[in-house]
């Protein structure tokens, strides 16, 4: 590849090869996390770095505990259901068509406190948080539901999570 000259002359960085993303309905590698599925539709391999993509499923009473991301901001999308938002102290609900951004540093979880599970996507900037699902979760199976975890698993994902610069975080107290 040669390096580009811009109309004042100046030498440009090389370009990039540049490549369309697709990833057809029902693909991606899916995994299990304490009773929720998701799917990564996009990952840091495959968007060299810049963000993953990450579609989930979250029946009835599950979503995970309050934590922090140190390492990249988060966006939430729900596409159906409706689910319990924690942000650092107060909660609110988000339901079909809402959109949440969660800025790295913050205290939140979403918990499904309704009947039906909820569907939603994840974006994660920049990407690597997508190695936590894959490094933690366990491998999805068709045609069986997901289960929550029980307490002593929870150890070894305090032991990932450490790694991709994520930390519990506290519920505040009622």
């Amino acid at each position: 590849m040669t390096e580009a000259t811009t109309t004042e002359g100046k030498l440009d960085a090389p370009e990039r090869p540049q490549r369309v993303l697709h990833v057809p309905a029902g693909e991606g590698p899916t995994v299990w996390v304490d009773g929720n599925t998701y799917t990564i539709k996009a990952s840091h391999e495959n968007t060299g770095g810049r963000l993953a993509f990450v579609e989930a499923s979250v029946p009835p009473g599950c979503g995970p505990d309050a934590h922090i991301h140190r390492g990249e901001d988060e966006a939430y999308y729900v596409l159906s259901g409706e689910l319990e938002v924690l942000d650092g102290k107060r909660t609110f609900t988000i339901r079909q068509g809402d959109f949440v951004f969660i800025p790295r540093g913050v205290t939140h979880r979403f918990k499904n406190r309704g009947l039906h599970a909820a569907r939603m996507v994840f974006l994660f900037t920049p990407a690597g948080f997508d190695r936590f699902f894959m490094e933690a979760g366990d491998p999805a199976r068709p045609g069986v539901q997901p289960r929550p975890w029980l307490e002593e698993h929870f150890v070894h994902i305090a032991e990932i999570g450490a790694r991709h610069r994520w930390e519990p975080g506290e519920e505040p107290a009622c």
